[in-house]
């Protein structure tokens, strides 16, 4: 008896509504994006691919493009990119009929049925074809849901992409910072190195008490020690970008100084564009649609899997004047009956990583949010304390040269010259964290709204798909 195509898909579509048991998922509730940010972004700027470039330091430049190269990290996560490819491909595969070609050949002797002796050679070639009908849609869903995890490792590989610039350009920072308290605490040290000269040469002249010649003394030593101790951080930080770009513990070639370094302008977003252009959230968004159709396919399980089959071939014999073509048509259809509880199981688990999957979404884009918020106040609060730093730096220069002048003239002890230089010396190494702070606070930000890109559209800018 036929059945009507009609029929035929009524049928289909009422066994897939009732494909399985209805997984209890749970409500995650939506993200909603804030509408302004709690710290003024300001007019902003549009923000670039190559955003390290905006520092203006050709050897920054250089070392986060040799570490986007050469990163085992980076490696890795493409590697990982062409694995997802590769799943996406096979699990396109199986809604394609399978081929196979077979040849069978021989030669035997044998007894026929007058008790003589016959031998033959023959052989039997033959063509098989196998294909899957998706009748409810499971291969299709299993497509989809390998096509969602390739995206999302495609997501993945730009994240650690971002982090490995981010780490790179934080770490210079760091070194830089650390070349220019060094270059300080050792004019420091020549500063003190004369005070002790002069405080030696006053105590041998009847001019001072020996008390003064030991706080000289003791203050030298107490600034160079600052200064071995600052060669071990740059050092280490050189030996953790050398790591970052994939090469053995080396000397690190330096651009410009810290304080020549360019500020980038704050680059301007809107939340709700926020979400599309991080990679991780786009990688978590990509995960939870494929956790859907994982889920999806999962309880299709439970429905009738319909195969068909056919061969043809042909069989050669030297017994057989001609040869005789054979084929064969046929079809079959499986329904699970009694799996002891495994399509159910199978079923609970996809609904949890799909639960699981909504969660790190959620996780992922509050996070998002968060880390934009504390880059731009940390971006505005420390650019405020520079400007205080650097009014403290200046009036305590001249408090010292002050201090000085007075010493040298038998106007004041050497405690007071001693009180300057060390408030000196303290406000010059803050001014220098604090700049470093401001330009790693950038680069945080740079990170947090997902490092640059260009519009959708865009020349070499391909849309990336909807998951």
């Amino acid at each position: 008896m036929r059945i009507a195509p009609l029929t035929t898909a009524v049928l289909a579509g009422t066994l897939s509504a009732c494909a399985g048991p209805n997984i209890a998922l749970t409500e995650v509730a939506p993200v909603t994006p804030p509408p302004a940010w709690r710290t003024d972004a300001g007019t902003g700027a549009p923000l670039q691919g190559d955003w390290w470039q905006s520092f203006g330091d050709p050897a920054l430049a250089a070392l986060v493009e040799k570490a986007l190269a050469h990163n085992s990290d980076v490696g890795i996560a493409a590697a990982r990119v062409r694995e997802a490819r590769a799943n996406a491909a096979l699990a396109r595969s199986q809604t394609l009929p399978a081929i196979d070609a077979t040849l069978g050949a021989g030669r035997s002797r044998s007894v026929n049925a007058f008790g003589q002796p016959a031998e033959q050679s023959f052989a039997q070639p033959q063509i098989q074809i196998a294909y899957e009908v998706d009748l409810f849609g499971r291969l299709a869903d299993q497509q989809s849901a390998a096509r969602d995890a390739f995206f999302a490792s495609e997501a993945a590989r730009d994240a650690v992409r971002l982090s490995v610039a981010a780490a790179v350009a934080s770490n210079y920072v760091v070194l830089r910072s650390l070349d220019a308290r060094l270059e300080v605490a050792r004019e420091t040290v020549r500063a003190r190195s004369e005070s002790l000269r002069i405080a030696k040469s006053r105590v041998g002249s009847g001019y001072s008490p020996k008390l003064e010649l030991e706080q000289s003394q003791a203050e030298y030593d107490a600034t160079a020690q600052i200064v071995p101790q600052i060669e071990l951080a740059i050092a280490r930080t050189e030996g953790a970008l050398s790591l970052l770009v994939g090469d053995t513990p080396r000397t690190i070639a330096r651009g410009i100084a810290l304080d020549r370094l360019a500020v980038p302008a704050i680059p301007g977003d809107l939340p709700s564009e926020l979400l599309r252009r991080r990679p991780d959230v786009a990688q978590a968004e990509y995960q939870l649609a494929a956790s859907d159709k994982n889920l999806a396919a999962a309880r299709k399980r439970f429905l009738p899997q319909v195969r068909l089959t056919s061969a043809a071939g042909a069989a050669f014999s030297t017994l057989l004047g001609d040869p005789i073509t054979i084929w064969s048509v046929g079809g079959s259809i499986l329904a699970p009956i009694f799996q002891g509880g495994r399509l159910t199981a199978q079923a609970d688990a996809a609904g949890a990583q799909r639960d699981q999957a909504a969660f790190a979404y959620r996780r992922t884009a509050l996070a998002a949010f968060r880390e934009v918020e504390d880059a731009l106040a940390a971006v505005r609060r420390i650019d405020e304390q520079i400007n205080f730093a650097q009014s403290q730096r200046e009036a305590l220069a001249e408090g010292l040269r002050l201090a000085t002048n007075r010493f040298r003239e038998g106007y004041s002890p050497y405690l007071e010259q001693l009180d300057a230089q060390r408030g000196l010396l303290g406000a010059e190494l803050s001014l220098i964290q604090l700049r470093a702070d401001a330009l790693t606070a950038r680069v945080q930000l740079f990170q947090a709204m997902g490092g640059g890109w260009a519009p959708c559209g865009a020349p070499d800018v391909p849309c990336a798909p909807e998951p």
